[in-house]
């Protein structure tokens, strides 16, 4: 009797138990997503997402779950595992200024214009030593692409957002880059104003042994935070923004392109999953990287640690140190990068890696191992699209998760990788851009880009919302365009020499050849010579065809030899055909070239090529107008582009680039070609021309003159080092009319003066 009644005793105790560890899990869920419910923010993709994880058909759920039926799911399978109120397990609370919105810390009426302005702080004097304050390599890069860029302003009173000229990437204090007195520092500053309408970069906080989360140092008041490794409970959404995590050799501009050569399907990497990288043997952090040994197999899944670390390593080892690094020495790095279909990246120190961005260079999925963490850009980017999601305390289930994604799926991921990391990723200065352009798209009366826009190829930063309020009107979101009435073209004719205007003169001829086109729309002709402008009756007759002559500009804010790519009033057409006074077209050419451009309408389709190389020799970029089997660059003397590019030439490239050509009254087609091959990431297209246009070559003309080649040499490494990269791309692709030079009578060719020399 005794031991039935201790067996129902064990019984009861056991269920109250269990019912404590249940029953209060569910109840922390539910108190969590709550939460998460009361600081949701239309603006921003909700964070309560990191509490749902499923997997099914191959796929984990990611940030672009719908918000309302995850509120009310079940408990998720795969719960986050919480260390106290900072991710980071300090214990430490959030900083005092948590219920920050931009509708209670941001002041809109500093932006009220059309222009997002950013003030940056000038470096503070000089201290009591004769020494400049202390400033890392990468706070210069970070002070130098706002400085290099259109955002940048010398006027405070102009400016929307509020820059420091104090150094707070790494607030750990046993770092070199670490700034002291930043709090006395900042009540120095003229406009801190409890940080309203500041924004403070940081990437690493805390420091040993706790690495807090939130141990910047100082009071951030009603800053935002661009902070690298921030987790759930410490972001403010819509407020502040999650940025990645990068290393001291980053570079400032252009950055490496992605690894991915090619695509082939399927792609078969030696390894399925991988890593190599410091484990710590006690500590924040060391509870993953201590388990992955459990994973390795040596075979396809390659997961080495070492201990050997720090000054003190061997003090800390373990008894697995030694057999850990011995593994680890028989991998290299990079080649795991380079042969791995996925790459783990678990949580360090702190939640973020910089593992995750040399995985997307490498095309390397992310598998990510860090609960909680906000990914980089989080509020505008799918990483669902990009990266897997695991758990941290399920770390051996991951083996039959990758091994469960399909072909087509990998190859979707690896594609994504690509385009993330060459859009917002691979410099300072685009990761910077981005951060500005999600904080701009929280003012009231600025148009907001969907997630397509941010999610495909060019991105958000090359998608300019102020050109058009719907999609459609961009080049690069339709492959082609359908032709219907009224979708013709704007003809604009640079006429810089301005020789006397007569029946015979190339000008008159070139007039005369598109009133005949089918499908123009208007002429436009930018007068930039110093000649007076012929009267009306001087010049061919039009018909129905409108023609509009424009004088030219010299004033500083729109150089003159730029104007031809000035967005007009008067374009009001998609297509522009951009020529010059000597071009000589006839109308089949320009209409066949129009035909082509219809199919390609993201590119620069036109006659008279050129191609760059890189000239060992002097190591630089030079550039050949010789006759050769490939090219990289179409001339806008004679061709066709959308008009979009009009409007980023200038309202969006970098007042440097512009400058240049400015100074050097050259290259503005060098410049435009650069463009939209740095939008698009393709070559140009060459179509065909007559036989004898390649003659005209060696006439009269200052574009043949040495010094003016010699000069545009100059211009192309110019532009190439503003880019921080070259954009030009090579093709040897040219495109003929449907039936050219076929064996067929000449009554049934569509364009049949092509074929003719002198025409």
């Amino acid at each position: 009797m005794q031991a039935k009644k201790r067996y129902i005793l064990v019984i009861i105790c056991c269920a109250f138990l269990a019912y404590c560890y249940f029953g209060g899990y569910r109840l922390k869920w539910l108190q969590t997503v709550f939460r998460l419910r009361v600081r949701r923010n239309p603006d921003t993709l909700p964070c309560y997402h990191q509490l749902h994880y499923e997997y099914a058909e191959g796929e984990a759920s990611g940030p672009n779950d719908t918000p309302d039926d995850d509120l009310y799911a079940s408990p998720p399978s795969y719960e986050i595992h919480y260390r106290g109120p900072g991710s980071d397990g300090s214990g430490s609370s959030h900083h005092q200024n948590k219920p920050c919105r931009m509708e209670t810390c941001f002041d809109f009426s500093k932006c009220g214009d059309k222009n997002f302005l950013v003030y940056v702080y000038p470096p503070e004097p000089l201290n009591s030593l004769g020494a400049p304050p202390p400033i890392s390599q990468n706070y210069q890069k970070i002070i130098s692409a706002i400085q290099e860029s259109r955002y940048y302003t010398t006027d405070p009173e102009r400016a929307c957002l509020f820059v420091l000229g104090i150094d707070t990437l790494d607030r750990d204090a046993l770092s070199e880059d670490f700034v002291r007195n930043v709090p006395s520092r900042l009540q120095r500053l003229p406009y801190w104003n409890n940080g309203r309408n500041h924004i403070i970069f940081n990437l690493y906080s805390g420091t040993w042994p706790d690495y807090n989360e939130n141990g910047l140092g100082f009071d951030t008041g009603q800053a935002i935070l661009a902070k690298a490794s921030m987790s759930i409970q410490s972001h403010r959404p819509g407020f502040d923004v999650s940025i990645p995590l990068f290393h001291k050799q980053f570079p400032l501009r252009g950055g490496n392109t992605g690894f991915v050569i090619s695509n082939n399907f399927p792609a078969n990497k030696k390894y399925l999953l991988a890593f190599k990288g410091k484990r710590y043997v006690h500590g924040i952090g060391s509870e993953t990287r201590n388990s992955l040994f459990h994973l390795h197999n040596a075979r396809d899944l390659v997961l080495v640690t070492t201990c050997k670390h720090g000054k003190s390593w061997r003090e800390l080892q373990d008894a697995r140190c030694d057999e850990d690094n011995r593994e680890y020495d028989r991998y290299d790095y990079e080649t795991l990068l380079q042969n791995s279909t996925f790459c783990l990246v678990p949580r360090g120190r702190r939640l973020g890696s910089f593992r995750f961005l040399e995985a997307l260079q490498a095309g390397c999925i992310p598998v990510l191992l860090s609960n909680s963490w906000v990914l980089p850009f989080q509020s505008k980017i799918d990483w669902k699209q990009a990266a897997i999601w695991a758990d941290e305390r399920l770390l051996l289930q991951v083996p039959d998760i990758v091994r469960s994604i399909s072909a087509s799926r990998i190859l979707a991921l690896r594609q994504q990788t690509q385009v993330l990391w060459e859009r917002y990723f691979s410099s300072i200065e685009k990761i910077v851009f981005t951060t500005f352009e999600i904080i701009r798209e929280r003012l009231p009366d600025y148009p907001h880009r969907n997630g397509l826009t941010w999610n495909t190829s060019p991105g958000a930063l090359l998608t300019v919302p102020t050109f058009s309020d719907t999609p459609r009107r961009f080049p690069f979101l339709l492959d082609t365009l359908a032709y219907a009435p009224g979708m013709n073209y704007t003809a604009v004719i640079f006429v810089q020499i301005g020789t006397q205007l007569t029946p015979n003169t190339a000008l008159y001829k070139l007039v005369k050849s598109i009133t005949k086109s089918q499908y123009v729309d208007k002429i436009l002709i930018l007068w930039a010579s110093d000649r007076a402008i012929p009267t009306r009756k001087r010049w061919p007759s039009t018909g129905h065809i409108p023609m509009h002559i424009i004088s030219g500009s010299t004033s500083e804010d729109r150089p003159s030899i730029s104007q031809r790519f000035y967005p007009h009033e008067h374009i009001e057409t998609d297509a522009v055909l951009s020529l010059d006074e000597d071009a000589i077209l006839n109308t089949d050419e320009l209409d066949f070239a129009y035909q082509v451009w219809r199919d390609f309408p993201d590119r620069i389709v036109g006659y008279p090529a050129r191609a760059h190389f890189w000239d060992d020799s002097k190591n630089a970029w030079g550039y050949t107008s010789k006759w050769t089997n490939y090219y990289s660059i179409v001339l806008t003397g004679a061709a066709f582009y959308h008009r979009y590019y009009n409007y980023l030439y200038t309202n969006w490239l970098s007042y440097l680039l512009l400058k240049t050509v400015q100074q050097s009254s050259n290259c503005e087609d060098i410049l435009m070609n650069l463009l939209v091959s740095h939008v698009t990431r393709k070559p140009p297209i060459k179509v065909t021309q007559r036989k004898g246009y390649k003659d005209r070559e060696g006439g009269r003309s200052p574009w043949n003159d040495p010094d003016h080649f010699i000069q545009r040499q100059s211009c192309l490494n110019t532009f190439a080092a503003v880019f921080g990269y070259m954009p030009l791309l090579r093709s040897n692709l040219r495109l003929d009319p449907v039936l050219y030079r076929d064996s067929v009578s000449n009554l049934r060719k569509k364009y049949r003066q092509i074929e003719l020399v002198g025409s």
